[in-house]
């Protein structure tokens, strides 16, 4: 039974409770969206930094929740799946909705090329060399080769990366020069509102990933699977409601910022989170591997395609998005055993 025991635990109710999940996401999203682009204008921050910082880790909070409810329910790999596929459908989905959203024309800088998106291509390093560390220093005997226990002091080295990252970003606040606040904002709303979006996307993720993880034992679909699919397309909502709403806005120095803002977030500190909570976690780097092999390959790619005149055009939005729809074909490969590269998943 789900819910308290007021429905009945079938399929058919739990993808119900998926669709219902995911829109209390994005609606949640909309209020945290608001309030804190009204708080950023509030306080002066300059739009990188309103992107990457303060939208990025309000529109993240469904992958950190996923993560922190996947760690407490013993599911971790589901959790790490959802932070690796929701990193790829931010990094190919996201900038090609917003670059169409906009008439084809996002324009970027050259601090969103040259410092978020390489800070960014660092924090994918980070963590494949804390995985491999977890594997050489960290080997478990019960678990598949390759694999490893993530412990807290490893999980501590992405964290202090992360602390770089903010300082970088802090550094940038103390030399813009802001306008004067607008009037008009009741700053004390607008922190009860990011507060209540934050709420209702809490509540919403702990339900996905239950109905989730009860469809994947159902069917037989393996936890990291599970999470780089659905899990990862619903807590990618509120990056995309955010990204896509700047970019139609004119706000496209934000609409990026965010993309890679959330991404660092995920990766430096969702992840961490987890491993903090539950003390350790098991690192199956033979799936891990291939996963973030994609990953970078899908940053160089956007990266090559901001560098270029920095803006992204129609056909290099669609690009992406036919890039994306050659991973989501070679995981439903994965899922039916059609293919076999990722070992162990």
């Amino acid at each position: 039974m789900v819910l308290g025991g007021l429905l009945p635990d079938t399929p058919l109710i739990q993808v119900f409770l998926i669709v219902i999940a995911t829109g209390v996401i994005w609606f949640g999203s909309g209020w945290l969206e608001s309030s804190a682009e009204h708080l950023s204008a509030y306080y002066g921050l300059p739009p990188v930094v309103q992107g990457s910082i303060v939208v990025a880790i309000g529109s993240s909070f469904p992958e950190l929740a996923s993560v922190v409810f996947t760690a407490l329910a013993g599911t971790f790999n589901m959790g790490i799946g959802a932070i690796v596929g929701s990193a790829i459908f931010n990094i190919l989905v996201i900038p090609a909705l917003s670059g169409l959203t906009s008439d084809g024309h996002l324009e970027t800088d050259r601090t969103v090329v040259y410092k978020e998106a390489q800070f960014y291509m660092l924090a994918v390093s980070a963590l494949v060399i804390t995985f491999a560390l977890a594997v050489i220093y960290a080997p478990d005997p019960e678990i598949p080769e390759l694999s490893g226990q993530l412990t807290r002091p490893l999980a501590l080295l992405p964290l202090l990366l992360y602390g770089l990252y903010l300082f970088i970003q802090w550094q940038d606040v103390s030399d813009h020069d802001a306008d004067d606040a607008p009037e008009g904002i009741a700053v004390g709303r607008e922190w009860m509102r990011l507060a209540g979006g934050l709420l209702l996307i809490l509540l919403a993720v702990e339900q996905l990933v239950g109905s989730v993880d009860s469809l994947g034992q159902t069917f037989g679909v393996p936890e990291f699977l599970a999470g780089v699919t659905i899990i990862a397309a619903a807590t990618s909502l509120p990056d995309l409601l955010v990204s896509v709403r700047s970019a139609s806005s004119g706000n496209d120095i934000t609409s990026l910022g965010n993309v890679f803002g959330s991404n660092t977030f995920d990766l430096l500190v969702a992840i961490p989170i987890g491993v903090l909570i539950a003390g350790s976690m098991p690192v199956n780097f033979a799936v891990a591997a291939p996963m973030f092999g994609v990953l970078t390959f899908a940053t160089v790619l956007l990266f090559t395609v901001l560098r270029t005149d920095l803006v992204i055009t129609n056909s290099e939005a669609y690009a992406l998005l036919f890039t994306y729809g050659l991973f989501v074909v070679w995981i439903v490969s994965e899922a039916l055993g059609m293919t076999q590269f990722i070992k162990g998943a």
